[in-house]
């Protein structure tokens, strides 16, 4: 087991689903002490009863985090007890699609725009603040492929990741230079359960796995990635 983290705190939204959990794992096997945000508690105690002897440094918080404020509480939660923040990860999203634009009812288009880019709103704005005053810290955004490939039926999906990837981009403009390094990941279809019941008729061989995806985000929080920044990077 690697020890790049080993002592480092990680702050991983939606870090018990189906690509949080791979997330997570990853940095607990590498020493960081993890706080996660979820929003289903059996989903959360289901996981740490499954960290075993990692547990000790998993959090979990209950936390919308498309609510800047609740979100703000948070970091200042993870402040007073860890004292830092190396790293935020954001997994939180969802995905509507299937109809055209002019079918689409508008309340599917504000939930895409609060999953996919408020909540790395809100997370980000956050997290940079701390970062900004610790003069380092590592953000990772995680988009779509979707964000440059605009598929018919999938217009307030993409319109949201691609909206998050221009945000995340403009963010990392202003830190240049700070210490604070800030990209985005694009994937295709993750191989997770919600996926694989959603399209039970797709080949899921061809999927990339969330642990695969996993060591790409830790790759981009970590020293070896110190000179990549601003990038928008396809899994």
């Amino acid at each position: 087991m690697s020890a790049r983290f080993e002592g480092s705190t990680v702050l991983v939204a939606g870090g018990t689903g189906g690509l949080g959990r791979a997330v997570t794992s990853a940095f607990l096997e590498e020493g960081a002490n993890v706080v996660v945000t979820y929003r289903n508690q059996p989903e959360w105690e289901r996981f740490k009863n499954s960290a075993s002897a990692n547990a000790s440094r998993l959090q979990g918080h209950e936390v919308d985090v498309t609510d800047e404020a609740a979100v703000n509480q948070l970091i200042e939660k993870v402040l007073l007890k860890q004292g830092r923040l190396d790293a935020m990860v954001n997994t939180v999203g969802g995905y509507a699609g299937g109809l055209k634009l002019w079918e689409m009812e508008t309340i599917v288009f504000d939930r895409m725009l609060n999953l996919n880019l408020r909540s790395g709103y809100a997370l980000s704005r956050s997290a940079v603040r701390v970062m900004l005053k610790q003069g380092r810290g590592a953000i990772v955004n995680v988009a779509s492929k979707a964000a440059l490939d605009h598929a018919a039926g999938a217009a307030a999906y993409a319109a949201s990741k691609a909206a998050a990837v221009a945000m995340l981009d403009s963010l990392a403009a202003e830190v240049t230079g700070t210490g604070v390094r800030v990209n985005s990941i694009l994937p295709s279809i993750i191989d997770t359960e919600p996926n694989r019941k959603a399209m039970p008729k797709a080949d899921f061989t061809k999927w990339p796995k969330a642990e695969d995806i996993a060591r790409v985000i830790l790759f981009l929080c970590s020293e070896d990635a110190k000179v990549i920044h601003g990038a928008a990077i396809p899994v």
